[in-house]
């Protein structure tokens, strides 16, 4: 999927604000911090991580999301977000 397809969400975009100014953070609390809700963030959640921008762990029953660093298309996306914001 290429960088503008990903963008092209607002809660992909929204999701990858959060995760860049949190580092980690659980799935609810994501969708708390998005201002979605839990079915709009999960099918977006498994975009991201089919694509590796995102790593999805488990301890448990609790659900920790964060960013995939070592994945050049997450710098880009991250510096694209940058540039639409200051735009």
């Amino acid at each position: 999927m290429d960088l503008e397809t990903i963008l092209a969400s607002a809660c992909r975009r929204r999701i990858l604000k959060v995760l860049s100014r949190t580092g980690r953070v659980n799935v609810m609390e994501l969708v708390r911090k998005v201002n979605s809700t839990y079915s709009q963030v999960n099918p977006n959640l498994r975009i991201l991580s089919r694509e590796s921008i995102i790593i999805d762990e488990h301890f448990g029953r609790m659900r920790v999301i964060r960013l995939n660093k070592e994945n050049p298309k997450t710098t880009l996306l991250l510096q694209a977000l940058k540039i639409l914001e200051t735009s």
